[in-house]
């Protein structure tokens, strides 16, 4: 699966609708990576193809959603983007977390790992 660019209207019904909540509700079931970007951005570029060989290396297992600042004003101020690229990492259960910057492959993997899959997974 590739990742899915996101409007504020899917980002409401898929991820969290901040208009009708005031914590943090996590709307779906796999974990998720949200890549807050703009197509001028040399950086987002490079993180790019990164984040498409990771949507098919977990797919099944996390969601990754794209989210154009440039389009999506409104979805960017809420999350107080204010570079770019910007990376959010929501667990299934629990706190997502924010990372400005374009993190290598490595990197994203451990996170994916360590904090997303791990924490996600059901109880033993």
């Amino acid at each position: 699966m590739a990742t899915i660019k996101l409007t504020t209207e899917k980002f409401k019904e898929l991820v969290f609708n901040y208009d009708t909540e005031q914590e943090w509700k996590y709307l779906g079931s796999l974990p998720a990576i949200i890549d807050f970007y703009a197509d001028w951005c040399g950086p987002c570029k490079m993180v790019a193809p990164i984040l498409e060989e990771l949507s098919e290396t977990y797919d099944g297992k996390l969601l990754i959603y794209k989210v154009d600042t440039e389009v999506e004003l409104e979805l960017a101020g809420a999350f107080g983007i204010q570079s770019i690229p910007t990376l959010l990492f929501i667990p299934a259960n629990g706190q997502p977390m924010m990372q400005p910057g374009a993190l290598p492959k490595n990197v994203l993997k451990d996170v994916i790992e360590q904090e997303l899959l791990a924490k996600s997974a059901p109880e033993a």
